[in-house]
């Protein structure tokens, strides 16, 4: 007997599989235990399409630079605090519990071979779906590619290196010691690039900024997740505890006119305000004296890359908004001049063997 298809046939059984399926998953007997792990083909499936995914939105959407291998220590920070748990780090087991999930997190020393700098940044910023790898929790481009090149270098890390990049603080205070081992146990930053000196700043200002990483007001996925499990109490004694450190000292000034026209007085034509309006000792601003010109000039040019900032006159995101009406050209100049040039710079961090 010979069965004719037809488009109503057809129809009738694409329904029936339809309602076989919807039937089958209301029963509950689908077993959805991460125990139970998921059949070979599922499993290779999933990491097809997850594979072809990011290759096309990596190719599409991450940048040109996906990588910036200035900033290891805060990368490496935070990777100890967020990251660890689940993928483990050189000498560094994984947490077993973690690595019960399904998928379990993979070995990054032998995963992160597989990827490019621009999957590895896609992969970073925006996480996987239904895999436990999340996206990273603020629109801090800056920070994701510091993580792209210290996870880069994961698979030739050694045990003494990662040590050395998370080193903790000489104090028995646990929350001390986590901040220590990205800002140094003088508060000095260590020498990073991405890192601000905290010693010599007023504690009032050093508190509303921990509260605005603790509330979220404030973005940095790295600061957000130090401060996450403190509580006020814990947050205060840190401002209290960094503000009363020496910081590097104000530097004598480089002579560059424009630049200090710009501090002075600012650029009334541009609706650029004096930087001594706000940044001047007493002021409820941070103390920007003392501070590495390189970190002075990287974050200003990341707040001119603020999209999410409309350069309004008036805006919550004061800094985005000034940052973008200081000429390109003045940036380094203007760095350097506000906390004293190279010298500043310069000065040996006496945590890293007198290196910076």
């Amino acid at each position: 007997m010979t069965i004719r298809l037809t488009w109503k046939r057809i129809g009738a059984t694409l329904l029936a599989l339809a309602l076989a399926g919807l039937a089958f998953t209301w029963s509950g007997l689908f077993n959805v235990a991460a125990s139970t792990g998921h059949w070979a083909v599922t499993d290779w499936a999933l990491h097809w399409v997850m594979r072809n995914s990011v290759r096309t939105h990596a190719a599409l959407t991450a940048p040109a630079d996906p990588r910036s291998d200035e900033g290891l220590v805060s990368a490496a920070g935070h990777f100890a605090n967020a990251c660890a748990v689940c993928h483990g780090a050189p000498g560094v087991r994984p947490s077993p519990a973690m690595q019960a999930a399904t998928p379990p997190a993979p070995d990054l020393a032998i995963n992160a071979r597989q990827w490019s700098d621009k999957q590895l940044f896609w992969i970073i910023r925006h996480g996987v779906k239904y895999t436990g790898m999340p996206a990273w929790p603020a629109d801090r481009p800056d920070e994701v590619r510091r993580m792209v090149a210290f996870v880069r270098r994961l698979p030739s890390m050694s045990p003494a290196e990662y040590r050395a990049l998370t080193r903790q603080g000489p104090t028995p205070n646990p929350a001390l010691a986590s901040c220590a081992g990205c800002h140094g146990s003088d508060g000095r930053g260590r020498g990073q690039p991405d890192i601000p000196v905290l010693g010599g700043q007023q504690p009032a200002y050093l508190l509303a900024t921990l509260r605005g990483y603790a509330t979220g007001t404030r973005h940095s996925a790295v600061m957000r997740t130090a401060v996450a499990p403190l509580d006020d109490a814990e947050l205060t004694a840190l401002a209290r505890h960094f503000a009363a450190l020496p910081g590097l000292g104000a530097a004598t000034p480089t002579e560059n006119a424009a630049a200090r026209r710009i501090v002075e007085r600012g650029m009334p034509t541009a609706q650029l305000p004096a930087c001594a309006s706000c940044h001047m000792a007493g002021k409820s601003y941070p103390v920007i004296a003392g501070q590495r010109a390189s970190y002075i000039a990287n974050r200003l040019r990341q707040w001119r890359g603020d999209e999410n900032v409309v350069d309004a006159r008036k805006s919550p995101a004061t800094m985005a908004v000034i940052a973008r009406r200081i000429p390109e050209e003045m940036i380094d100049p203007l760095a350097a001049y506000l906390t004293g040039g190279s010298k500043a710079d310069n000065r040996p961090d006496p945590e890293n063997g007198g290196r910076r």
